[in-house]
């Protein structure tokens, strides 16, 4: 049965994003080989939005966005998207080396990942 799910980004500059992931979000990561880095991630949920076209997106989530917008600013990360705040959580996104962006948010619902 499934049991995990592989989230992959694709980037213009794989060797700066993956160093990001490893230096600046601190994630720790194998190698599959040839410097190829696969990162774990914190426990993850999925959501299904309505849009006119199918597409994907990559929020991290945190417990206070603040605090975790000051430690990251900290380490150079550079946020891209104004602090909005919605019924169902408060969100950003910040810059990647390779220029793809990520989400950050902090829910205010009840995390699926803790049932």
């Amino acid at each position: 049965m499934i049991n995990g799910a592989h989230v992959i980004i694709y980037t213009t500059d794989a060797d700066a994003d993956r160093a990001f992931f490893r230096d600046v979000l601190e994630y720790p990561s194998v190698d599959a080989g040839h410097g190829w880095l696969i990162f774990t991630l914190p426990p993850a949920e999925v959501a299904l939005h309505p849009a006119e076209a199918g597409s994907h997106e990559l929020l991290l989530m945190c417990d206070n966005l603040e605090q975790t917008m000051a430690d990251l600013s900290a380490r150079g990360v550079e946020f891209v998207r104004p602090v909005e705040r919605q019924p169902w959580g408060v969100l950003t996104s910040f810059r990647l080396p390779g220029g793809g962006e990520v989400g950050l948010y902090e829910p205010l619902h009840e995390r699926a990942h803790d049932l």
